[in-house]
């Protein structure tokens, strides 16, 4: 069972009681502070650094998305014991414009260089 949780103590502590084998931060948090520099993203991202620790502490996988896109990626990529992103969205968005094929190798691309 997965939970989708705010990058906070409790929520976590929860899941993990009730038995979640992972959770999924909700990163629109992350997302917003991001549009508004690198610095005010790492700031954020230091939060859900955070929250990850104390998930994998607890013996739960993580998971992570909402408005998660090519950018923003390029930082959120690097959190500690990630294990999938949700951007079908943000990928489908882009490929109505794009194409499917050349967006999926774009992500594929930001995600390998982490």
């Amino acid at each position: 069972m997965s939970v989708f949780v705010e990058p906070l103590d409790a929520p976590i502590r929860w899941a993990a009681s009730v038995a979640a084998d992972r959770i999924e931060l909700y990163t629109e948090p992350f997302a917003r502070a991001f549009e508004h520099g690198l610095d005010a993203g790492r700031q954020s991202f230091a939060i859900f650094a955070d929250a990850a620790r104390l998930a994998h502490s607890l013996g739960l996988g993580i998971n992570a998305g909402h408005d998660l896109d090519l950018d923003n990626l390029t930082l959120f990529r690097q959190l500690p014991h990630l294990d999938e992103v949700s951007i079908g969205h943000a990928i489908v968005s882009r490929a109505i414009f794009e194409g499917l094929e050349p967006v999926v190798r774009e992500y594929l691309a930001v995600l390998a260089a982490a």
